[in-house]
């Protein structure tokens, strides 16, 4: 049985952030749909991460990956494409190592999947104390998704709560509705691996600022349609410092992102094939 393919791999992204990858492993170990495996895209952290992934191997019902480069600055892109190919599903969802999932997170990716189609899924933004806040028994009682312990922790009266409260055909109404077109996220996306192997992956020559996005334009580009899943597929993402969010690479990425719009290219040469 080691060796039959799942039908879902689960691409999370990290680097030197063990105490939120943690708590993001511990909500995979929640989910209701259990047919998957996870790959660490590991962008070049230290040896603690190596240590919580070595123990958590340990704890968890589901097969643990880890794909490891070298530090070489931020190069998530490069990792994703690494990680892509040390997939074994057919399937992908993409998710990073501060999304903790609801329950159901990989459940509704799978039931949606559909050929021609990619998912894009939403997110609720958690402030620094609550994301500090929440441990192993909160996403065991699903806590960090329920919103009467949000309040009663905290919550700013601005947070968004909509896509924790609504489920059923509230949640597929809302997906329709939205006026938030359907998009590539890194933090809740699903697609076919074949389509992306077919756009030939993420752009390497993209750093921070919208190398996500750009890999769901070209996918649209070849002809794959987004799916609007925001209200569905939900995780709740931990608040950190970006140290690696600069103005230059936010220019470069929108120059390369105007380009594949204006071309209508879904291939990159600087993707997975060299």
């Amino acid at each position: 049985m080691e060796n039959v393919k799942p039908s879902i791999s689960v691409i999370i992204s990290t680097y030197n952030s063990e105490e939120w990858l943690e708590k993001v492993l511990w909500g995979f170990q929640q989910q209701s749909f259990k047919d998957f495996e996870v790959v660490i895209a590991d962008d070049g952290s230290g040896p603690r991460t190596k240590e919580l992934i070595r123990r958590m191997k340990d704890s968890v019902f589901y097969k643990i990956v880890h794909v490891w480069q070298e530090d070489e600055g931020f190069q998530k892109s490069k990792i994703l494409n690494k990680a892509l190919m040390g997939c074994s599903a057919d399937y992908i969802i993409m998710t990073d190592g501060d999304c903790i999932p609801r329950n159901d997170f990989v459940a509704v990716h799978h039931l949606n999947s559909a050929p021609g189609f990619y998912i894009s899924g939403g997110y609720c933004m958690l402030p620094i104390h609550i994301s500090k806040l929440i441990d192993k028994e909160d996403i065991e009682k699903q806590n960090c998704f329920n919103i009467h312990w949000l309040k009663s922790n905290g919550i700013p009266k601005k947070f968004k709560k909509s896509k924790l409260t609504v489920k059923g055909h509230v949640s597929k109404f809302l997906n329709s509705f939205t006026p938030t077109n359907a998009s590539w996220n890194g933090h809740n996306s699903s697609g076919w691996k074949s389509d992306i192997l077919k756009v030939n992956g993420f752009d390497e020559r993209m750093q921070y600022g919208g190398q996500d996005r750009e890999l769901g334009e070209r996918l649209m580009n070849s002809g794959i349609k987004g799916k609007q899943l925001r209200y569905s597929a939900v995780c709740v993402h931990l608040d950190h410092k970006r140290s690696y969010r600069t103005l230059e690479s936010i220019a470069k990425n929108k120059v390369i992102r105007r380009a594949v719009k204006t071309s209508k290219c879904s291939w990159t040469p600087y993707g997975i094939a060299k």
